[in-house]
């Protein structure tokens, strides 16, 4: 049963993380990979921003199609931020320095 189907059995959103040894973790219900380097990973989800972070991190799959990423190395942290943090943030700094 793909993402899609799930989805359409009920109104609520499915977000999976898969976290094998801390050295492999799969992720679905990604909309996009917003930046990426050896170190940090920021994926937006349906669920919010999700921040992997961890050393010789790689993005080994990326399906737009599934929705799912696959980020192999040392794991050491996942948060999850509000996707509308960002525009919070741009408005407070810009009351700040009016």
């Amino acid at each position: 049963m793909t993402i899609e189907e799930r989805k359409g059995l009920s109104n609520n959103i499915i977000q999976n993380l898969v976290l094998e040894n801390r050295g492999r973790l799969s992720i679905s219900g990604v909309l996009d990979v917003l930046s990426f380097d050896d170190q940090v990973v920021i994926v937006e989800t349906e669920l919010g921003l999700l921040t992997v972070k961890g050393e010789d991190l790689r993005i080994n799959k990326l399906s737009i199609d599934t929705s799912e990423v696959v980020v192999e190395g040392d794991v050491y942290s996942m948060n999850y931020s509000e996707k509308d943090m960002d525009k919070k943030g741009a408005s407070l700094l810009g009351k700040i320095f009016k």
